[in-house]
């Protein structure tokens, strides 16, 4: 971002800057940038996070993918909550800047593992699980039949027949 602009916004109307953020929560709400970030993403993958709190980047680690957002763990905070994913960084952080990192931080610049592919053995009749619809909706649902590249699912009173691949346990956050 060029830093003449945002030195420039302290002098900018309050009507300039709800116009502005306007602007910013249409282009995050985009969902072509949803679905790129959700696939750089897997649950188990450490990753850095913006703080909102402080506006710093947090080590922390994906156990969740919800609609807009996704569940870390940070291990400072040692629980899991919501973060969205526009302020998600994937990247790994650039070493030369900081000499004397956490062993957190060293963490982040290893590879993480790619994500394992469930298969039929996998799933059992009267799990939970959840997968993502076509409309990038979130479905969360109980298994009533393992067919041999399916599973029948019940959600909210409809049946989905959906790919193995596609299917992710439920896990309570």
């Amino acid at each position: 971002m060029r830093i003449k602009l945002i030195e420039e916004l302290p002098m900018a109307t309050s009507a300039e800057l709800y116009q502005l953020n306007w602007v910013i929560e249409q282009l995050l709400a985009d969902p072509r940038r949803l679905v790129q970030a959700r696939a750089q993403l897997h649950t188990g993958q450490q990753i850095r996070y913006l703080s909102w709190n402080d506006g710093k980047l947090r080590p922390a680690r994906v156990v969740g993918m919800h609609g807009d957002h996704v569940a870390v763990l940070d291990p400072a905070y040692s629980k899991a909550f919501k973060v969205h994913y526009a302020a998600i960084h994937t990247e790994p952080a650039d070493t030369s800047t900081e000499r004397g990192a956490a062993s957190a931080e060293m963490e982040l610049t290893k590879p993480s593992p790619p994500p394992e592919v469930p298969g039929r053995v996998d799933f059992r009749v009267g799990n939970r699980v959840t997968f993502t619809d076509k409309n990038l909706q979130h479905r969360v649902g109980l298994i009533v039949r393992v067919n041999q590249r399916t599973a029948t699912l019940d959600c909210d009173g409809q049946q989905w027949r959906v790919g193995f691949e596609l299917l992710r346990h439920l896990v309570d956050v």
